[in-house]
């Protein structure tokens, strides 16, 4: 009954026309709080989404590493039980130390990453070769693939150069750098085979070659190496794989899930959402004093409708409900209608592509953006409780009010 009410007088034509404007102005208020909230979310989803992409390119679903030293020892026995562990799709190995490239007067710091032959089942860097192809050669004539940024830092193209360039890593146990530094490390020639592209972290630090090359210039032992990278078969089962991993290999590795290889990204991307979230739902804290002006001002015009009411029966309670509900059917209509347009935008930016990019060094030229259920439900529970809280002190009034019949 109490809903039947509030509807009645929302339709019902108000003797001053001020009430119709207000309660305008505060659901229109909504709308553009409502379809802020989720235009920003998605935007920020689809941010999100590439991102995430972007980092499983080149972050494995499992990693082990050493826990505290540098590098770790796998024997040819724990190797064969991570590889025939239920779950585990594919393994490769890694041997990586920071050198530095040369061509020419160029040189740039980068990580040199060895790779045994199985790292592109691991890894998506072969998915995003931009010139050339994914050859590591081997441990005597080694090929590297560059970051693109790397390339472009040492002024090359990686695909077509004929001259190799030269790397410099450090020897193994080398600490006194002050009467020649030169003795400290190795140097050697290698050519290039191509670039990748994935994102400035990697394009500007990473160079990928064979893992023979690198554990000879840094001189590692047979089975040592600085890591290895796992493929599994059902990503919804890496915290499972992990724990048996870690079990396995017992202490003095450190097993990581994607998540944990990225932990501070997931983390700062998620506390910037909730950042956004609040800060936007200040649109719709307005759009509730609007809701509170309209809702007393309705509530001063039906005095002698609470009046009759009341006189019929009516307790304070059902009088309060009625303009609880009129406060709710305010914001939710508010709220559709901004959900409504907020999709609308988001599906003809999907299929149109109508707000660009700025720049033009991004993988994309578009905001991204990903409708997700549980921003509704958010934005939704948000204008409900606005709703509640902006008509609760206009609908107690009513209440409250004396029966008075003249």
């Amino acid at each position: 009954m109490n809903l039947l009410f509030a509807w009645r007088y929302f339709r019902a034509k108000k003797s001053t026309n001020a009430i119709n404007i207000i309660a305008w102005v505060s659901m229109s208020a909504i709308v553009v709080g409502a379809a802020s909230l989720i235009l920003v979310l998605s935007v920020f989803n689809g941010f999100e989404d590439l991102v995430k992409s972007l980092y499983t390119s080149f972050y494995p679903d499992i990693k082990v590493s050493p826990a505290s030293a540098k590098t770790m020892i796998l024997t040819p026995e724990q190797l064969q039980r991570l590889r025939s562990m239920p779950g585990v799709k594919a393994m490769s190995l890694v041997a990586q130390d920071r050198g530095i490239l040369e061509n020419g007067d160029q040189k740039v710091p980068a990580y040199v990453k060895g790779v045994d032959s199985n790292f592109l089942k691991v890894s998506g860097v072969g998915k995003n070769m931009e010139h050339g192809k994914f050859e590591t050669g081997t441990a005597d004539q080694p090929l590297t693939v560059l970051g693109s940024g790397i390339q472009a830092t040492l002024e090359i193209e990686a695909d077509r150069a004929l001259l190799p360039i030269g790397v410099y890593l450090f020897r193994r146990g080398s600490t006194d750098l002050s009467t020649n530094p030169m003795n400290s490390v190795n140097h050697e020639s290698m050519a290039t085979s191509g670039d990748f592209r994935i994102q400035e972290d990697f394009d500007q630090n990473y160079a990928i070659t064979n893992i023979g090359f690198v554990k000879r210039m840094t001189e590692m032992g047979p089975n040592e190496y600085t890591g290895a990278e796992l493929a599994i078969d059902d990503p919804s089962r890496a915290v499972q794989i992990r724990e048996m991993i870690a079990q396995t290999l017992g202490k003095g590795y450190l097993v990581q899930t994607r998540y944990q290889q990225n932990q501070d990204l997931y983390n700062v991307m998620g506390t910037e959402k909730w950042v956004i979230y609040i800060v936007l739902s200040l649109i719709l804290v307005v759009a509730a004093f609007n809701m509170v002006g309209a809702l007393t001002m309705l509530v001063w015009e039906k005095q002698k409708d609470i009046h009759v009411l009341k006189a019929l029966g009516a307790s304070d309670a059902l009088i309060q409900k009625i303009f609880l509900s009129e406060g709710l059917l305010l914001a939710l209509m508010g709220g559709i209608g901004g959900i409504l347009l907020a999709v609308i935008t988001c599906l003809l930016q999907i299929r149109y592509h109508l707000v660009p990019l700025q720049g033009g060094s991004f993988l994309i030229d578009y905001y991204p953006v990903k409708l997700v259920g549980m921003d509704f439900v958010l934005v939704l529970s948000t204008i409900v409780i606005v709703g509640i809280l902006a008509s609760w002190l206009p609908a107690r009034k009513a209440a409250r009010q004396p029966i008075e019949l003249k």
